[in-house]
């Protein structure tokens, strides 16, 4: 749901203020239509009747400096005559799609303009050519599971390796990971008696 309002002269030059506008000409549907490279804003009564349409294209959509809801739009009737008018949308997310059915729009035509180059890579190839041959190295049966068969000790095979030596292993914290009480009792626990 969307409101159309004449705009007053504008009073600065940093942009147009939704909170001038108090003129209100219109309420209905906003709809954002593209077709093939083109893109129009098109302002829809309840009934269905068309009430503008606004062309997009450089400078056609302003945003308001004081709200997200509220944009100015360019106008143009088939003469190709133009004019102003305030657009607000009475909810944020409205606003907020219209607007991002917009940046879409505006995307996709420069990616049409600008493809990103294909990268097509250096061309190697990796196919097994006449007489070559392939060799897998297959540990023998019986070799040292602990090591992996590398050579090298995992850290699970040298923590059960200094368990079995004697050595005192870090022992794990209990459940939960909470340290275990005090075997004092504190003042504010001694029976009072």
């Amino acid at each position: 749901n969307a409101h159309v309002f004449k705009l007053p002269p504008r009073s600065s030059t940093a942009g147009w203020r939704g909170a001038d506008w108090t003129e209100e000409v219109w309420q209905g549907n906003v709809k954002v239509v593209e077709r093939g490279d083109k893109c129009a804003i098109i302002l829809v009564s309840q009934d269905g009747a068309t009430f503008a349409v606004c062309p997009v294209k450089e400078g056609a959509v302003d945003r308001c400096v004081d709200s997200s809801r509220y944009f100015v739009l360019r106008i143009e009737n088939a003469q190709g005559r133009h004019m102003f008018i305030g657009l607000a949308f009475n909810e944020r997310n409205d606003a907020f799609d219209f607007n991002t059915a917009l940046s879409d729009s505006k995307r996709e035509k420069e990616a049409a303009r600008n493809p990103p180059p294909v990268f097509t890579g250096p061309s190697v190839d990796y196919s097994i050519k006449a007489g070559e041959k392939i060799r897998v190295a297959v540990p023998k049966v019986g070799s040292n599971k602990e090591t992996g068969g590398s050579g090298t000790m995992s850290a699970a095979a040298k923590r059960r390796a200094a368990r079995q030596a004697g050595g005192q292993a870090a022992k794990p914290l209990r459940s939960g990971g909470l340290l275990a009480p005090s075997n004092r009792d504190t003042a504010s626990r001694r029976d009072p008696s």
